[in-house]
């Protein structure tokens, strides 16, 4: 396959054993599953002033584990769709996963050949995405439909998860 390029994406995995999956997001991941179907499901925070997608729920932590960070520029196609104009980006193919992710060979390698990706608003802020990712022709314009309320359970989780991090002082704010 002739895959489209993707943009720069800087992808981190945390140093040492992965951290749990984020308080109150299995549920999200089981609504998810029963209204559209995910082989994989992550769920992202957006660190807006940093740039940054953390990674805080994984249905596979050995491929995408919690801690890990995504940094793509902010006016590529994707991150301008669902993080900008949080809108949701629908890929129905391998190609149209490959032209938005940079780690499309793990994806393929999971078996997963389409993406529903969902943005995560609060009081008209983007605080995170949803990442569903099944088998090519998974996905339509009605599961677009389908999933939409899934994003509307992650926000009090997602909220907490921000709420939690900016309570933690950084280690340059203990100096």
């Amino acid at each position: 396959m002739t895959t489209p390029s993707a943009p720069d994406t800087l992808i981190t995995r945390p140093d040492g054993p992965p951290a749990a999956n984020a308080p109150g997001l299995d549920p999200v991941q089981a609504e998810a599953r029963r209204l559209v179907g995910a082989r994989l499901f992550t769920v992202l925070a957006w660190d807006d002033d940093r740039g940054v997608l953390a990674r805080v729920h994984t249905s596979h932590p050995a491929e995408y584990p919690v801690g890990g960070e995504k940094t793509m520029p902010r006016d590529a196609p994707w991150p301008q769709q669902v993080l900008v104009r949080q809108q949701p980006y629908l890929g129905v193919d391998p190609a149209s996963v490959a032209a938005v992710f940079a780690d499309w060979p793990t994806i393929e390698a999971l078996g997963c050949g389409a993406t529903l990706n969902l943005p995560v608003v609060a009081d008209g802020r983007t605080i995170g995405a949803l990442s569903l990712l099944d088998a090519e022709g998974t996905y339509d314009e009605g599961s677009v439909d389908r999933a939409a309320p899934v994003a509307a359970l992650a926000v009090a989780p997602l909220l907490a998860w921000h709420a939690a991090r900016t309570a933690v002082p950084t280690p340059e704010e203990n100096r």
